[in-house]
């Protein structure tokens, strides 16, 4: 069974891409202009450390969702790990986790919690899962996740994806750590070197992980990791 090629969840997708078109076209624009995208990369991290509530809440009308390459990717990461518990940090409008929803509907069934410091953003992300006929398989947990994770994941994770403020990749991570399965896949967006030591984390061996950059959508800075141990 396959809820991507056809059907409800592929119509809502499709409707959702181009909503997120629409409401991102003037950022990505501003973005596509920028004449250093290294040092556009370090002044947005500089700016996170600085007011990380005030940078997200200024993009509270934002998408910033993943393409749809990039979905079909995490329902295919999802199917291959088989994956029943997923947590993803920073879910927006819900676009990827309907991704991750359908595979794990798709598979017969499983628990996805996301997160997101704005409220408004994950009263839509569940309009939108629900719209999709996924709502049932996920919690959405609305605040700083470096609290809301605390509550509890009720078990072991197969499956993470990191897409939210660029300097807490490392320790949300290490907050998940104890409750990742051996072979768990973690999938980071947005994993830039700039962002407070992730990368030189997951792609040190003796930390437990394996970690590689993946060659499509270049300049989102796309890493797949798997927990070793």
């Amino acid at each position: 069974m396959d809820s991507l090629s056809r059907g409800l969840v592929a119509d809502v997708l499709l409707r959702l891409h181009q909503e997120a078109e629409a409401a991102d076209a003037p950022l990505m624009q501003a973005i596509g202009e920028a004449t250093d995208q290294q040092g556009a990369i370090s002044h947005f991290i500089e700016a996170e450390t600085r007011d990380l509530t005030g940078v997200y809440r200024g993009l509270a009308d934002n998408f910033l969702n993943v393409s749809p390459e990039f979905g079909r990717f995490l329902y295919l990461c999802a199917r291959a790990c088989k994956a029943t518990r997923i947590v993803e940090f920073g879910s927006s409008m819900g676009i990827s986790a309907i991704y991750m929803a359908a595979a794990l509907r798709d598979m017969s069934g499983g628990r996805l919690i996301g997160t997101d410091l704005e409220p408004a953003k994950i009263a839509r992300a569940r309009a939108n899962l629900a719209a999709a006929g996924l709502d049932d398989l996920v919690e959405f947990r609305v605040g700083d996740a470096r609290e809301t994770l605390k509550a509890g994941i009720g078990g072991e994770i197969d499956m993470v994806m990191l897409d939210g403020a660029f300097t807490l990749y490392l320790p949300i991570l290490k907050l998940l750590e104890p409750h990742l399965k051996c072979g768990a896949v973690i999938i980071g967006e947005n994993a830039f070197a700039e962002g407070a030591g992730y990368l030189d984390y997951v792609r040190d061996p003796q930390n437990g992980y394996l970690s590689l950059p993946l060659p499509f959508n270049p300049g989102r800075g796309n890493e797949l990791t798997i927990r070793t141990r």
